[in-house]
């Protein structure tokens, strides 16, 4: 009869490493998949965050600007309709 082993008899159960770092793969699939075997770096992480979240707010801030730029004019042609025309000032 034969038994079921790990592959590697000298080690026990509880010394392997959880996830795919344990897991024999070629540098090409490491390269293209580095999110799974590169430990989390918790200061890029804040910082990538920060950024992007003052990247965001400064295109709101564009946005709401913009917003107010903008100039409205009534004007009433010759049969008397009224027209709302807008102007864009570029300063």
């Amino acid at each position: 009869m034969s038994s079921t082993k790990p592959s590697n008899e000298n080690e026990t159960p509880g010394e392997r490493k959880p996830g795919l770092r344990s897991v024999q793969t070629t540098m090409l699939f490491r390269a293209v998949n580095p999110e799974l075997f590169i430990k989390p770096n918790k200061p890029v992480m804040a910082f990538g965050l920060i950024t992007i979240s003052l990247c965001v707010a400064y295109l709101g801030y564009l946005h709401a600007t913009a917003e107010n730029k903008k100039d409205l004019y009534e004007a009433i042609d010759s049969e008397g309709a009224r027209a709302t025309l807008e102007f864009h000032n570029r300063k």
